[in-house]
C-alpha cells in the first residue's frame, strides 16, 4: 500500500468514528428522554438501552415479565431426560435483544461483585457456568421489564396530572 492509500484510509476511519460518536450522543439524548433509569443499570449503555427500548416498544405489548423474557430469548426451556432435570438456552425470540442482554450479563459478571457472588452461588448449586449465565439473563430481563413498566406508568401519571391541571 502506498502512503496516500494509508492516509486516505486513516481519514475515512476518523470521519466514521466522529460520525459514530455523534450518533451515539443523539441516541443517548433519546434514551435519557424515554427511560433514563435504564442507563443507571450496570452494563447498560446508550446503544444497549436503545435496543431494549426498540424491542420493548410500548407498555402493554407484553402481558408479563415472563412473556418479555420469552421474547428476549432468555426464558428457560426444559431439556430433561430420565432422572436429569435441566433447562437449556432459548434460541428463539428477538436476537438483537438477546444480544443486548448477553452484553449486560458479560459486563456484570466481570465488574459487579454481587453478580459474581450470584453466579458462584448458582455454580455451587450444581449448575454449569452456562446455566448460571442463563439464570442471570433471566434476572436481568425481569429487572429491566420492571423498570420499563414503572417508567411508563410514571410518565403517564405525570402527563395526566398536567392535563388535569390545565
Amino acid at each position: 500500500m502506498t502512503a496516500r492509500t494509508l492516509r486516505s484510509t486513516a481519514q475515512r476511519i476518523q470521519a466514521l468514528q466522529s460520525e459514530a460518536k455523534d450518533l451515539e450522543r443523539e441516541i443517548l439524548a433519546l434514551v435519557k428522554g424515554l427511560a433514563p433509569e435504564l442507563l443507571d443499570l450496570l452494563g447498560v449503555g446508550p446503544i444497549t438501552a436503545a435496543q431494549i427500548l426498540v424491542s420493548w416498544s410500548h407498555q402493554g405489548r407484553f402481558r408479563s415479565e415472563a412473556a418479555f423474557a420469552s421474547f428476549a430469548g432468555v426464558s428457560p426451556i426444559p431439556a430433561s431426560s430420565g432422572l436429569t432435570n435441566r433447562h437449556r438456552l432459548n434460541r428463539s425470540g428477538d436476537r438483537q435483544l438477546n444480544r443486548a442482554m448477553h452484553t449486560i450479563t458479560l459486563i456484570r459478571m466481570r465488574l459487579d461483585p454481587t453478580t459474581q457472588a450470584y453466579v458462584a452461588r448458582r455454580i455451587t448449586e450444581g449448575k454449569t457456568s452456562r446455566d448460571a449465565q442463563r439464570c442471570l439473563k433471566r434476572v436481568i430481563c425481569c429487572q429491566i421489564f420492571k423498570i420499563l413498566e414503572r417508567t411508563y406508568l410514571t410518565k403517564i401519571g405525570s402527563t395526566e396530572e398536567l392535563t388535569q391541571a390545565a
